[in-house]
């Protein structure tokens, strides 16, 4: 095992780069940063219509936000490689498709999140904004959401870290990330599949614990601040 990273570390880490596409663990990095980071302002949108009393806004929004987290993944990705070149005309590359497919999808998961950091706010900082003259916009964003997406942090770290396993699909597709690259590793030795699946499981393994760790310390952070009362956390 110690063979195959030392003549492979390159590949896995970053892929073909310099003399080819940019991939392994720093496109796998890249994908779900991004895709979270874009999936944001829709996860905001979508959560506020769920809160909102409006129902032409909030049934639709639950209706999105119930159909995307009742399908998998996999079913995006597909709809999205064979889709976005009808609409757009012109062929779509596997990375571009998985960054599209986990914005839709993230979408959906980390609005709910925000819901719930919304919901645990109390509802006196919202009186008490009422009651100093601000109005529902003001409210929302000067208010409610920088202390419900503090509280929220914990979930978030949480959320990206179950990204970062959902870009292994990426591979059907053939994005060029972690697992791309092992299996291109693995197409290249061909004796020694359980190896070449083991560092890529280990690579994951590690990368994982460590934003599980930040996401605890961060959440035993935000309860000292609260002196001790657990947050609201919901698991990715």
């Amino acid at each position: 095992m110690l063979e195959i990273l030392e003549n492979n570390w390159l590949l896995f880490l970053v892929g073909q780069y310099p003399h080819g596409p940019i991939g392994g663990l720093a496109m796998t990095l890249f994908m779900a940063s991004i895709s979270l980071a874009l999936c944001f302002p829709f996860a905001i949108a979508l959560a506020l219509a769920r809160l909102s009393p409006y129902r032409w806004l909030r049934l639709p929004a639950t209706a999105i936000v119930h159909t995307v987290r009742g399908l998998p993944l996999i079913m995006f990705i597909f709809w999205t490689y064979f889709f976005s070149p009808l609409i757009i005309g012109r062929a779509v590359g596997g990375v571009e498709t998985l960054v599209i497919a986990l914005v839709i999808y993230e979408a959906a998961y980390l609005s709910e999140i925000i819901r719930a950091g919304i919901e645990g706010l109390p509802k006196g900082q919202v009186e008490a904004a009422t009651s100093l003259g601000l109005r529902y916009w003001p409210t929302t964003f000067k208010v409610v959401l920088p202390q419900a997406l503090h509280n929220m942090l914990p979930s978030m770290v949480s959320q990206f870290v179950s990204t970062i396993k959902e870009t292994s699909l990426g591979y059907v597709i053939s994005a060029h990330e972690l697992t791309f690259a092992a299996a291109q590793v693995n197409n290249v030795l061909l004796t020694q599949p359980f190896e070449v699946y083991g560092i890529l499981a280990l690579t994951y393994f590690a990368l994982c614990f460590a934003l599980t760790s930040l996401a605890r310390f961060i959440e035993r952070r935000i309860s000292g601040d609260r002196g001790g009362t657990p947050g609201v956390t919901i698991a990715a």
